[in-house]
């Protein structure tokens, strides 16, 4: 069951993952992201990249730039529901690799590649027009790891109480 918290502030906070060639086939990567909102996971995704890339950066990029479509996306939809009357919602995208964030922020290519370029550019923009924030978490911290990688039980169950998904079980308590 999907929990939610009472707020004051909105603020939609997205965690953006992916794995490194983990596809045997394809060697193509897969991104994950979760959006949160109130406590509560409000839309996520895990897919199969379109492209094949060549460095874990790159396709962090590629994952930030899919995960950044939807936030976007996300806010205006609930900007326009008029929940909070006057304010700005704001968007923090946590990844867990820190040179896109630092690359997020300044005007160096990212690779030869003019598809990942474009998504490399498209984000950065996005970041200095303050349309998101991209800021780094952890790996450990990162709770859309259970949409791109296997976890030992444990930490499965850690990552998805932090989305807010309980078992029906525990809610009665």
């Amino acid at each position: 069951m999907l929990t939610y918290k009472r707020s004051d502030q909105l603020e939609i906070t997205g965690y953006s993952d992916s794995d490194f060639a983990r596809c045997l086939d394809s060697l193509r990567s897969t991104s994950g992201y979760i959006f949160m909102l109130v406590g509560g996971a409000v839309s996520w995704r895990s897919a199969k990249q379109t492209l094949t890339t060549s460095s874990t950066m790159a396709e962090e990029f590629v994952a930030c730039y899919e995960a950044s479509n939807n936030g976007i996306w996300l806010r205006n939809f609930v900007t326009r529901l008029k929940i909070v009357e006057g304010s700005e919602i704001s968007l923090k995208l946590y990844c867990d690799n820190k040179s896109l964030v630092l690359y997020s922020n300044n005007n160096r290519s990212l690779t030869k590649s003019n598809n990942v370029d474009i998504k490399f550019l498209v984000v950065k923009e996005r970041v200095q027009s303050g349309q998101i924030s991209i800021e780094h978490l952890g790996t450990n911290s990162m709770i859309a790891d259970p949409l791109t990688k296997g976890l030992p039980p444990k930490v499965f169950h850690e990552h998805v109480a932090h989305m807010g998904v309980l078992q029906f079980e525990e809610s009665l308590v």
